[in-house]
């Protein structure tokens, strides 16, 4: 940041917004402001990132009640910590009650089931939200700037934390079509954030709402030939405008720019 400062270089992905995006409170207020629908949550802050009056957390068998607001089991527990990837998942006594551990891949493994884990944790500060029943997909989206995007489906972690893998051994992933809804939310993130190149996760809920549940600088496609292609193309023509200042027309359809997934373009206003 004091680099960019001092040389003041064409900045792709804004660096203050990216303290931002390391802390999931700050990111969920960031959506908020900016109109984009999120689970129903809460946090207990114990790092003082918060200030303001203390703190309360009181636990019960089905549900607790963090500063007030009320969240029944099942819901999730995350770390404010974006970069920590230890997610829990508490469920209801009459589903068996116990919680399930989220994880970075372990092989073919992303999460564990306790029987017997019925605590919340109590040794940092977290946020805890609704938990969104999503038939067992989650939804991945790679944004290039405010009009391209590239999504995918995968299995979610929280169903069985069996990774499904291809037979080149990668995460089998589904190209998905965007809704407009999520065409919009995307153009929302993009200027929240100021992040030309950012990833985040959508929630597709029975009834039709897309929920944002996290935000991330930085994020690409493992395996897209087509989106690279679109990517290098969509930056460069950036960086050249960056060169030689003139009005700047983002690319739109037939040039490589759309909100979609899967290999084939559509543009936010086609």
């Amino acid at each position: 940041n004091e680099y960019a400062s001092l040389r003041r270089p064409y900045v792709l992905n804004d660096l203050r917004r990216q303290y931002v995006l390391r802390d999931r409170r700050k990111v969920y207020e960031a959506l908020a402001r900016a109109g984009v629908p999120t689970p129903r949550h809460a946090a207990i802050s114990r790092d003082g990132g918060e200030g303001g009056p203390p703190q309360t957390l009181e636990e019960f068998d089905d549900y607790i009640v963090v500063n007030g607001v009320r969240l029944e089991k099942p819901f999730v527990e995350k770390p404010v910590d974006a970069d920590d990837h230890n997610v829990h998942i508490y469920y209801p006594m009459a589903a068996g009650g116990g919680s399930k551990r989220l994880f970075r891949k372990v092989d073919n493994k992303s999460s564990q089931y306790y029987a017997d884990e019925h605590k919340v944790r109590r040794d940092g500060s977290y946020l805890y939200e609704e938990f969104v029943d999503t038939q067992g997909t989650d939804v991945k989206v790679y944004a290039v700037g405010p009009y391209y995007g590239h999504a995918e489906a995968r299995k979610s972690p929280a169903l069985d934390g069996i990774v499904m893998r291809g037979d080149d051994g990668k995460e089998l992933r589904y190209p998905v079509i965007l809704s407009w809804i999520e065409k919009d939310i995307a153009f929302k993130i993009y200027h929240a954030f100021k992040q030309t190149v950012c990833g985040f996760d959508i929630l597709r809920t029975h009834d039709g709402k897309t929920l944002v549940c996290d935000v991330n600088g930085w994020s690409f496609v493992k395996k897209s030939r087509k989106y690279y292609d679109d990517c290098a193309a969509l930056l460069a023509e950036l960086m050249e405008h960056r060169r030689a200042p003139q009005p700047l027309s983002l690319p739109r359809q037939g040039s490589g720019a759309s909100l979609r997934g899967g290999d084939t373009a559509e543009s936010l206003d086609a």
